[in-house]
């Protein structure tokens, strides 16, 4: 199954012909990886349902799990409004980090210069973002 020409119209390509790819747990909304995705890659997960990448390192497609047996089963896969990512939702099983960790974002909170925890609140739903 090619993409379909809406879609190949859609993707905005760096110079290598990729895009990123998020993938974000269904049940949790946790995000989970960032990799990158060609045209090949996303054909082959929209048929398949697997989440399927393209190694920059490696120069080869992987299929999430053939592997480790940690899978990626696609439920939904949206275009940003840039066409330059792609968020796939999936059920994950097992980590989904190459360093075992359930998600690649398992690490501290970064420091910010201005401790502001009421300002995180109020602009997390835009409120208050143009109050200064």
């Amino acid at each position: 199954m090619a993409l379909a020409p809406e879609l190949t119209a859609q993707l905005k390509r760096n110079a290598d012909g990729l895009f990123a790819a998020v993938a974000q747990e269904r049940s949790t909304g946790q995000v989970l990886m960032v990799a990158w995705m060609d045209d090949t890659a996303l054909e082959r997960t929209l048929a398949t349902r697997r989440a399927t990448y393209y190694s920059r390192s490696r120069q080869e497609y992987w299929v999430k799990g053939d592997t480790s047996g940690h899978t990626q089963y696609v439920h939904d896969a949206r275009l940003d409004c840039d066409g330059d990512t792609i968020l796939l939702i999936v059920d994950q099983v097992g980590a989904a980090c190459h360093t075992g960790n359930h998600s690649c974002f398992d690490t501290p909170s970064l420091p910010f210069d201005v401790d502001d925890e009421q300002g995180d609140d109020q602009h997390a739903d835009g409120a208050g973002a143009a109050s200064s």
